[in-house]
Formats: structure tokens, C-alpha cells, sequence
């Protein structure tokens, strides 16, 4: 697959990040993956994807390092694909797309809820900052910043952003700062 990344982009993460999880197939698979199917005939029968579909997204998921390709199988040799650990750790971002996605719909439309395996009951994801425990919906409160490997037009970027931002959001953000 191409890639679609523009060169100013290439210290995003999001745009680097999407590079490697942003085609709708991949998010299918590293579903299915993160529900415990590891072989081919199994993730074609879930997904009703081509077989040369599922042959390129497989490769490029073993080449970006979220599945690992281990034989099962010697004679005739057949492969599973296995979930490496930077594969598990894309699953809170699986859980939180599908989360929002519900969070649009009526509970009676829900194809597919999250549920605690221990009690079924249904919990309600949300991301938050591990320090405070804060909800990160608040676009306020939790901005983007340069961070320190930075570009100067990224940082010049979060220069402007700040610049934009309103006074009242500066001023609460300064108040919370040490110092």
C-alpha cells in the first residue's frame, strides 16, 4: 500500500500511527485477533474478506510488527498469526472507537457491547489521564503540545495553537502549572 503520509506529517504520531492501523480491514483483523482467532480460515469466515485481502493486510500487520506469523502446522506447513505485544497494546484504541461508535447509537441498536467477563455487566469505557484519572474528552483542559523531539514548524505550530487558544483556557492552565 502506498503511503498516503505527507512529509510534514512524519513526526505526528497520529499520522504515523494511522499509517499503520487507519485501513478498515486492519481494525477488523486486529479485532478478530484480540477475540482470540489466529488463523486464516478464521479470520476469512468472520470477516467475509478476499483471501488476497486478507493475505496483503496479514503480511502488513507482521511487517508493522502488531502480528507475528508462528507455523502450527508441519505437514503441510500452515501458519497462525499471533498478536505481539505492540499488537495487544492497540487494543484499548479498538475498545474506545468501538465505545464511541456505540455512544451513537440506541443500547437496542448495539450489534457488539464491552462487558465485564466476570459479572456481564456492561461498562463504559473512557479514556483518562493515568495520573489524575481525568476524562481526556475535555478538549480545555488536555491540549497537544510540541513534545521534545519536535520540529520547528511543529513547534511552531503549538505556538500559534497556544496564541488562538482563549484567554480563559490559558489562564486555568497556567494555574495548574508548578512553579
Amino acid at each position: 500500500m502506498a503511503s498516503r503520509i505527507r512529509l510534514e506529517d512524519r513526526e505526528c504520531p497520529l499520522s504515523t500511527t494511522v499509517q499503520h492501523v487507519g485501513e478498515w480491514w486492519t481494525l477488523l483483523i486486529l479485532h478478530d485477533a484480540f477475540d482470540g482467532y489466529t488463523r486464516f480460515d478464521q479470520f476469512q469466515q468472520s470477516l467475509n474478506i478476499s483471501t488476497s485481502m486478507l493475505t496483503t493486510r496479514l503480511k502488513t500487520l507482521v511487517a508493522d510488527g502488531l502480528l507475528e506469523r508462528r507455523p502450527y502446522q508441519t505437514n503441510p506447513v500452515r501458519h497462525e498469526y499471533v498478536l505481539t505485544e505492540r499488537g495487544r497494546s492497540l487494543r484499548p484504541v479498538v475498545v474506545a472507537l468501538a465505545a464511541w461508535g456505540n455512544q451513537h447509537l440506541a443500547p437496542e441498536e448495539r450489534a457488539m457491547i464491552l462487558v465485564d467477563a466476570r459479572t456481564g455487566e456492561e461498562v463504559e469505557p473512557v479514556v483518562v489521564d493515568a495520573r489524575t484519572g481525568h476524562s481526556l474528552d475535555d478538549g480545555e483542559t488536555f491540549v497537544f503540545t510540541a513534545g521534545p523531539a519536535a520540529s520547528d514548524a511543529m513547534r511552531a505550530r503549538y505556538v500559534e495553537l497556544e496564541r488562538r487558544r482563549p484567554a480563559h483556557a490559558r489562564a486555568a492552565r497556567d494555574e495548574d502549572l508548578p512553579g
